[in-house]
């Protein structure tokens, strides 16, 4: 392939950013900017041109996945000889064998999870272990700590700095790390911090080692740099030596694994370094005006301002609340087949939530109306350590499982808090699994431990599967990287948006940048949910919107005044009950008197009813019912969307108010 080639179709930046010299070079890529594209032609453009050994190239990704990708893609541009890519993780387990096998070593065995071990060192500690629940934010919180590099004398002060409330006394943590490092030496285990930790001590420690590496990895790609954490850069440091040659990609406004400890202040270092190139990416090729302009309220002004979105017009953002979480899954599954048209596929469509836990009632509702769901990203809640302990405890044989439900639900009742040991993520994860067990309840007349468990296995099992055509259901953090015509934010409340236990000015700026990074999911349609009650267990809460709705709401209505008569959108706030209603589309002028009439129906039959409007008939529907209006039933019910049902129970309502509408 000509080099020249690979720059057809970019843009001037990106164009600055493949060809660029010398070293470092940084590239802050916005949401939606093309920076796998610039990633693979810029490797592309280097070997072509001579100027790389492709058999000494080293990128590096976050996932295998998206090693994957990067592979197909250098395969498409022409690239035969092999390109090494993978994840940090995964180079430095390849580097670590070839060392042990030179030096005939037996190798020790990794673990891919700590939580086992570290169960094993706090059971039976007394006050250190309050609950067997906290067992993951344990092993979360010496995670942080390996990633951040923090030694064990050194945690309850940088824990103390950095505004973290762990779960147990900061000294049983610091107390913790040293018993857990050396159970697995006497073991002979390893975990996967300790492949990057090894693999940086073998170069600082071999000089001749040290070389023979540097001399195999010349020339260093990293994607998603926001997301590196100190103890992956330290490893980066020692590959690189005095050299420069480093190409990364990254946007800061897109850094939300702080909690896991990933640290954006070195993209943002390396980006003010004197010797560094820097180029930036402000231009969207994936977002509609519409919804770059919701996104950009989470962001300041100025970086709000620097996105410039590429796309066509497409409709207004929407903002609904509902009365309670369940109608608000129903609400999103009738949304979701209103946007479905025939020879559309329902992977165009996603519901992104902050935590697994809320993607339940969801799921169900779209299997209520017959819609193929996935949840993307794991086991989800019943995966969690909190519900792998509960379920060992209840899953016996002869357990009273009436009583261990109520216990779970005084459980639930506890306020959330170091002394309670209840975070907002283990009490959502604990709530899934209390509703879980009512509904087994309601299904078994003889319920035992052994049959709560079949019963979950089944269910399990029922997934759609992850080649099928099927909407996708993913948390915020699991929708990273990725993207979808039309895209559902649901929960949008107080408490989960941003999460309660973020606390600290860092911890909130974590929680904008994670709403960002889900509305800039959406291509075209974006649709944003709350629910004004939520239930737990046995108890049920008010909710409240949340705050960061307030600007997205007044960005949607300047959307609508100055939105061209083809997407005429406009938000309707229903201020004498303080809720944010479902943002519609006004039709054309002759349509305008028979649409606001159906809705006049609709809301009267919405309150008779208790439900939202848009349970109902849903926005789309009423739209093309005021456009086309039809005479007779079979009008009616060709039209997109009517299902059987809503034909049986309204049909005939829906054509008396077109009728007295025509008569008007």
């Amino acid at each position: 392939m000509d080099a020249e080639r690979l720059l057809d179709g970019l843009n001037e930046p990106q164009i600055e950013a493949v060809t660029a010299t010398g070293g470092p070079v940084v590239v802050l890529a916005g949401a939606g900017s093309g920076k796998t594209r610039v990633l693979t032609r810029r490797i592309a453009w280097r070997i072509l041109q001579g100027e790389t050994d492709p058999r000494r190239v080293l990128t590096l990704t976050f996932t295998r996945k998206a090693a994957a990708e990067l592979r197909d893609r250098q395969t498409k541009l022409g690239l035969r000889d092999g390109v090494l890519a993978g994840t940090f993780h995964g180079v430095a387990l390849t580097q670590l064998r070839q060392r042990w096998s030179e030096r005939r070593k037996v190798p020790p065995t990794l673990i891919t999870s700590k939580g086992r071990l570290v169960g094993q060192l706090i059971g039976g500690g007394g006050n250190r272990r309050r609950a067997g629940a906290e067992l993951g934010d344990i092993v979360a919180e010496i995670d942080w700590a390996r990633a951040r590099l923090v030694e064990p004398d050194a945690y309850e002060r940088a824990a103390r700095l950095t505004g973290r409330t762990p779960p147990i006394p900061a000294g049983d943590i610091a107390e913790l790390m040293v018993r857990y490092q050396q159970e697995k030496r006497k073991k002979r285990v390893v975990d996967f911090d300790d492949l990057l930790s090894l693999a940086t001590r073998d170069l600082r420690a071999d000089q001749d080692y040290r070389e023979a590496v540097r001399w195999r990895h010349r020339h260093f790609y990293v994607d998603e740099f926001q997301d590196v954490n100190p103890l992956q850069f330290a490893l980066l440091q020692e590959w690189l030596g005095e050299r420069h040659d480093l190409f990364l990609v990254g946007d800061p406004n897109q850094a939300i694994y702080g909690w896991n400890g990933a640290d954006p202040s070195l993209l943002v270092g390396l980006s003010q370094q004197p010797e560094s190139t820097v180029v930036e990416l402000h231009d969207n090729y994936r977002s509609s005006p519409q919804v770059l302009a919701v996104a950009g309220t989470t962001l300041t002004r100025a970086a709000a301002a620097k996105l410039t979105a590429h796309g066509g017009d497409g409709p207004c953002p929407t903002v609904q609340s509902f009365p309670t979480d369940q109608t608000e899954a129903s609400g999103i599954a009738d949304a979701a087949k209103a946007a479905h048209s025939v020879g559309d596929r329902w992977s165009d469509q996603a519901v992104l939530v902050r935590t697994n836990a809320q993607l339940i009632l969801i799921e169900q509702a779209l299997s209520d109306l017959h819609i193929p769901a996935r949840v993307r990203g794991g086991p989800g809640p019943l995966g969690s350590p909190e519900v792998k302990g509960e379920l060992r405890a209840i899953g016996r044989d002869g357990i009273d499982l009436f009583q261990q439900l109520e216990h779970l639900d005084e459980r639930l009742s506890a306020p959330l808090g170091p002394q309670s040991g209840l975070t907002a993520e283990r009490r959502d994860n604990l709530n899934a699994l209390s509703r879980l067990i009512h509904e087994y309840l309601v299904v078994d007349p003889r319920p035992t431990g052994p049959g709560l468990m079949a019963w979950i296995d089944t269910i399990q099992r029922s997934d759609v599967d992850s080649q099928a055509d099927a909407v996708e259901l993913v948390t915020f953090h699991g929708a990273k990287g990725l993207e979808w015509p039309v895209v559902h934010i649901a929960g949008l409340e107080d408490g989960f948006v941003p999460i309660a236990y973020a606390e600290t000015a860092a911890q909130q700026a974590e929680e904008r940048r994670l709403l960002y990074v889900a509305l800039t999911r959406a291509e075209r349609e974006l649709h944003l949910t709350w629910a004004e009650e939520r239930t737990f267990g046995a108890k049920t809460t008010s909710r409240t919107p949340s705050p960061m709705l307030d600007a997205i709401t007044r960005t949607i209505a300047d959307l609508d005044r100055n939105a061209p008569a083809a997407i005429n959108w406009r938000v309707r706030i229903d201020r004498t009950r303080g809720r944010i209603a479902e943002p519609a589309a006004a039709g054309p002028p002759d349509e305008t008197a028979t649409l606001d009439a159906l809705r006049t129906w609709r809301t009267r039959k919405a309150r008779a009813g208790g439900v939202p409007p848009h349970v109902i008939v849903p926005d789309q529907l009423l739209q093309a019912v005021a456009g086309q209006r039809p005479i007779t039933t079979a009008q009616l019910a060709a039209l997109p969307g009517m299902r059987p049902t809503k034909l049986h129970r309204y049909g005939d309502e829906i054509l008396a108010v077109l009728r007295t509408s025509d008569n008007t």
